[in-house]
């Protein structure tokens, strides 16, 4: 399969390895100085179960470089998505997928929903609709990222927990476009199960990230650490459970345990949150997609956040005193 992977981050870059080492014809679009290291060493995944994995993907600067796909995987964060939604057209070809692997709630969430909000966009992840305007819909197909990794050189990702990547349609049908790519993912090591209600699993997900992310920004603290304390943990719980609220209003079933989702997240152990890393390496964060994405959720909805509402003020504050910096 003819795969491009947009962005060779942590996780980008762990997809990417892994699918070239699989046998698939992958293309990375990196810059930069990953970009560089990619095409002069290729890429390093150190920390695997097996082994330290090093391969040489195809690198290029930009995707009309790339050609036209088979699969397409936006590897970026959900705050870049919309400069580079313009882009997607020059390696579209006729049956070509587009892969999203963002965090939080998705641009897409209310399109093929069959809800009452059908259609709908959120300004918090798609404010100018660009991304709506130039991703065709039906092209797309979802995913929730579990594996855990951090860049710690150009060209090197340290891998640190997590195989999985549920797939799915975002109308939730079986069909055979996401069953080949759920086989290619396999082939590549990956668990990657195609999921009947993926909405529900990205609030999974979310409920941890819309807490534990911005609560680690502010203090500096690692999953562990959070979870050890006290008076952490209780405001992660005060979030989510305002999180849980808003999805149980928009028919969101919660099918684990709260404090079985901190426990989740303390298991991890000592790992810095993308969120984190972002902060410390003076780069935009997620925060609309993770935590502004929820607030204007709880507004559609008329449930209120004020905790969740409170630490988002606090981050966007630390994200313009760092730019100010």
């Amino acid at each position: 399969m003819r795969i491009c992977i947009i962005g060779a981050g942590a996780i980008g870059g762990l997809l990417a390895a892994r699918l070239t080492a699989a046998g698939e014809d992958v293309c990375v679009v990196a810059r930069g100085a990953q970009k560089d290291a990619i095409g002069r060493i290729g890429l390093k995944v150190i920390g695997l179960p097996d082994g330290e994995l090093h391969v040489r993907p195809r690198v290029v600067s930009s995707i009309g470089e790339a050609g036209p796909q088979d699969l397409i995987v936006l590897g970026v964060k959900a705050h870049q998505v919309a400069a580079i939604a313009p882009d997607i057209n020059a390696a579209l070809g006729p049956q070509t997928m587009i892969l999203t692997a963002q965090n939080g709630i998705p641009w897409w969430y209310f399109m093929k929903h069959g809800g009452a909000h059908e259609g709908r966009t959120l300004d918090s992840v798609d404010p100018s609709l660009s991304i709506s305007a130039h991703l065709p819909v039906d092209r797309v197909l979802a995913s929730v990222v579990y594996p855990a990794a951090e860049l710690v050189a150009p060209g090197v990702i340290q891998f640190i927990e997590g195989e999985r990547f549920t797939l799915s349609e975002i109308d939730q049908q079986k069909s055979e476009r996401i069953a080949s790519v759920s086989q290619v993912f396999t082939n590549a090591g990956f668990k990657a199960p195609v999921s009947s209600d993926v909405r529900a699993e990205i609030w999974t997900k979310l409920w941890g990230n819309l807490s534990f992310n911005p609560i680690s920004a502010l203090t500096g603290a690692t999953l562990a650490g959070i979870c050890r304390d006290n008076g952490a943990r209780a405001l992660a719980a005060d979030m989510m459970r305002e999180a849980q609220a808003v999805g149980e209003a928009l028919g969101i079933r919660f099918r684990i345990p709260l404090e079985k989702r901190i426990a989740g997240a303390q298991a991890v152990g000592e790992h810095k949150t993308s969120m984190l890393q972002d902060i410390e390496a003076g780069r935009p964060t997620e925060i609309e997609a993770l935590v502004g994405s929820v607030i204007e959720l709880g507004q559609i909805t008329g449930v209120p956040t004020p905790h969740i509402s409170a630490i988002y003020a606090c981050v966007k504050l630390l994200e313009a005193c760092s730019r100010q910096r």
